[in-house]
């Protein structure tokens, strides 16, 4: 009966230092093998996305508790950009979790308790200056090593090198965190969905260096996904609603 609580079952609060989010494009071919049943890929011409979200959280508690009582983790998440349409008819985007890393080993034990987000825990190390934001995750086994520099204080931020976007505009729509994140149920063929709500999102474009992503050689991604956009995004308080858990139609496919 593990499943029935791991479909959120409790609103949550918590508030976000930053959130660094890095997009990669991939062919979109590459992606639909991992769609869960019922989602589709969240695609620009002939790519999918991955996001990489980088976020330092505070006061991570259920809500109905007091924020002192809340905990802060480090958290590292891998989501790929999806779509779904509900048995009513709406189409939602939003991300589908394929990893999640934190430097909290109860986060990793409560996280998988309540969410199917596939927690793992790793050593993280954290350095930030004006001028630098330095992140470095170390799991386990060089599954999701990651290794990225923001620069904090360029004048005029660009889109990197190759990016797919065509415009800043375009890229901010696949700026993660989305407002829905998605995972499936097999037990009984559904799936949950969660909806997070935010104050004060602003996201902001900074130059990033990738020195390493392991992630995607591990999960045979290929070896160098094209970096797409990066953005910044601070001080904003968050809200993870109580999830909904929608059954797969049509054998599955929605």
């Amino acid at each position: 009966m593990l499943h029935l609580l791991r479909r959120h079952p409790i609103p949550v609060r918590a508030f976000f230092d930053f959130t660094l989010a890095l997009t990669f494009a991939l062919p979109a071919k590459e992606l639909r093998r991992l769609l869960h049943p019922g989602l589709s890929l969240d695609q620009w011409e002939d790519f999918g996305f991955i996001a990489i979200a980088m976020v330092q959280t505070r006061g991570m508690r259920p809500e109905f508790l007091p924020e002192a009582l809340g905990g802060s983790f480090f958290l590292t998440g891998y989501r790929i950009f999806v779509r779904y349409r509900t048995a009513e008819g709406r189409t939602l985007r939003g991300l589908q979790v394929l990893r999640s890393d934190t430097d909290k080993p109860a986060m990793v034990a409560l996280g998988n308790t309540f969410t199917h987000y596939h927690y793992s825990a790793a050593r993280v190390r954290l350095e930030r200056t004006d001028a630098e934001l330095a992140i470095e995750v170390e799991t386990p086994r060089g599954e999701a090593d990651l290794h990225v520099v923001a620069k904090l204080d360029a004048a005029a931020p660009t889109l990197p090198p190759g990016t797919p976007f065509p415009d800043l505009r375009t890229a901010r729509r696949f700026a993660g965190p989305m407002p829905f994140t998605f995972s499936y149920e097999p037990e009984t063929r559904s799936l949950v969905r969660i909806e997070g709500q935010r104050k004060e999102w602003h996201p902001r474009l900074v130059p990033v260096e990738v020195g390493r992503a392991t992630f995607f050689q591990t999960r045979g991604l290929g070896e160098a996904p094209l970096p797409a956009s990066a953005f910044l995004v601070e001080n904003v308080p968050y809200r993870w609603a109580r999830g909904i858990v929608e059954p797969l139609r049509f054998g599955g496919v929605a």
